[in-house]
C-alpha cells in the first residue's frame, strides 16, 4: 500500500500534537538560556555531594561517578521560554543509583550549582527512573553551555528544573524556593499544565 506525502506529514503533524504540550513550539536547535555566565569547571575539582536532611553526605569525584551505573534515555525536553526538542538522547547517572540505600524522609529536594543557582523539585519527580545527573548528549560529552561537566535532567518539567553545572541535592523535609522559582517562575513547572510563572 502507498501513501501520498500529504498522509505523512499528516501523520507526523499528529504525533507531534501528541507530543507537543500547549503553548510550545517544535526546534531542531538547542537554545542556550542561563541565569548567568558560564561557569567552567574542570573534571578534576568537580565533584557531585547528597545530602540527606539528617547531614548524611555522599559525594563522588568526577572518576567515582562515572565508574557508576550508566544510563541512556531518550526523552522530550520543554522549555519555559517555549520551544521543545523531541528525541533527545543523553548519558548519564539515575537520581535512583545516588540516592540508592540512604535513609531519608525527605519530601522535597534542592539542586544546587556551580556558580549558586538553585532550583526546588519533590523528591517524587527525581526518583523511579524520573531524572537522571547527565554528563553526555547527543553521543558526545556535554558542553558547558549545555550545564557541562554535568547537569540534573529532568525531563517531564519545564527545563529550568534540569539544573546546569550540577553540584549537589540537598534532601529536605519541606519545600524551599529555588533562584527562578523565588522570582515568580511556577513551583512545579509541568509544561502539560502550562505551569509558568507562579500565577498560573
Amino acid at each position: 500500500m502507498a501513501f501520498s506525502p500529504g498522509f505523512h506529514r499528516r501523520s507526523r503533524e499528529r504525533e507531534a500534537d501528541d507530543r507537543l504540550p500547549p503553548g510550545q513550539y517544535l526546534t531542531e536547535d538547542f537554545p542556550v538560556l542561563s541565569a548567568g555566565p558560564t561557569p567552567r569547571i574542570d573534571q578534576g575539582t568537580w565533584s557531585l555531594a547528597v545530602e540527606s536532611e539528617a547531614g548524611v553526605t555522599r559525594s563522588w569525584s568526577w572518576a567515582e561517578f562515572m565508574a557508576l551505573p550508566q544510563e541512556r534515555p531518550t526523552t522530550d525536553i520543554h522549555c519555559v521560554t517555549r520551544w521543545s526538542k523531541f528525541g533527545t538522547s543523553w548519558q548519564g547517572v539515575s537520581v535512583d543509583t545516588l540516592l540508592a540505600g540512604l535513609d531519608t524522609h525527605a519530601s522535597h529536594a534542592l539542586a544546587y550549582c556551580y556558580g549558586g543557582y538553585t532550583t526546588n523539585l519533590p523528591l517524587a519527580d527525581i526518583t523511579g527512573g524520573r531524572a537522571w545527573i547527565a554528563h553526555g548528549f547527543d553521543g558526545g560529552p556535554l558542553a558547558p553551555e549545555h550545564g557541562g561537566p554535568a547537569r540534573l535532567l529532568v525531563p517531564h518539567l519545564y527545563f529550568w528544573k534540569s539544573a546546569k553545572w550540577i553540584q549537589g541535592i540537598r534532601l529536605l523535609t519541606h519545600d524551599r524556593p529555588g533562584f527562578w522559582e523565588t522570582a515568580g517562575y511556577h513551583d512545579y513547572g509541568d509544561p502539560w499544565r502550562e505551569q509558568r510563572y507562579s500565577w498560573t
